[in-house]
């Protein structure tokens, strides 16, 4: 994973936050030469993401902490494997410690709790995307973990796709006038999304030139209709209180794509511990 600038400056602010003026117990305990080892321990069955965070939270810490592991993100980890090894000044690696567990946990949460959506639905002919119900200041790498769990990045931000929503609907006056106003001022490369929570408004925004139009909220009996009324004429996206138990029915009414803000919001941080030793 290249590390982004936001990322990097999340890092700092994350080691800031915890470090504050120094680590009191760390730097009156451990002899700032001293040198060891440490390794990362998974505690349940996971999938890794985030590993390179982790690695450079130690290393903004010390830039001459080696690691080495047998895992990449994506991988699939079993209980009790050591995820990430490192080597040198254990003062750094005691000090980093906490800060690196809580992205690689909370980053490899998220990853393990896309791929049993994405198991359940594998073989339907659907595309699993998430939303920005993200954690602030965490969406870049949060969605990052999304792609590591096996499904796709919905829009990054306001900014890099058009998605009109019940309010703007209401503020513009209707879903014609909205879609015909946003046309004319967009590039013609930009594809133009709307919500729509009935058929009514599915027949609407089709008939408005929708590219794209998110069923919110339908149940199946609704949403398996608004696709046979779109007719191939716009790509369909259901979103709206997805769950595990309802994923495989919403999979079967046709349509093309799944939104499901519990991919990120709803992900329980992963158990992993880290272990360090004196070296001998």
């Amino acid at each position: 994973m290249e590390l982004m600038y936001s990322t990097k400056h999340l890092i700092d602010t994350a080691l800031q936050e915890d470090i504050g003026s120094g680590d009191i117990t760390t730097e009156n305990l451990v002899n700032e030469e001293l040198a060891g080892s440490g390794i990362i321990v998974a505690k349940e069955p996971l999938v890794i993401a985030g590993l390179d965070i982790a690695r450079a939270v130690f290393r903004r810490l010390d830039s001459n902490i080696e690691f080495t592991s047998d895992y990449s993100d994506g991988d699939n980890v079993k209980t009790g494997s050591t995820v990430l090894a490192m080597q040198g000044r254990l003062r750094p690696l005691l000090i980093g410690e906490r800060t690196a567990l809580n992205f690689l946990q909370h980053l490899s949460g998220i990853a393990t709790n896309v791929q049993k959506y994405v198991k359940q639905i594998e073989h339907k002919n659907v595309r699993l995307v998430d939303t920005r119900k993200t954690t602030p200041c965490w969406r870049v790498m949060e969605k990052y973990a999304v792609r590591v769990g096996g499904a796709y990045n919905h829009r990054m931000g306001l900014y890099d796709g058009v998605l009109i929503k019940d309010n703007h609907i209401a503020a513009c006056g209707g879903i014609a006038k909205a879609v015909r106003t946003v046309r004319g001022r967009i590039s013609h490369l930009v594809k133009i999304e709307v919500e729509v929570i009935d058929i009514k408004g599915a027949e609407e925004a089709v008939a408005a030139g929708a590219d794209v139009i998110m069923l919110d909220n339908m149940d199946t009996d609704q949403t398996r209709q608004a696709v046979k009324v779109i007719n191939g004429r716009a790509i369909v996206e259901v979103s709206g209180n997805v769950t595990q138990k309802n994923l495989t029915a919403l999979a079967d009414t046709g349509v093309d794509i799944i939104s499901a803000g519990a991919l990120t919001h709803s992900a329980m941080s992963v158990d992993l511990s880290m272990r360090i030793s004196q070296e001998r």
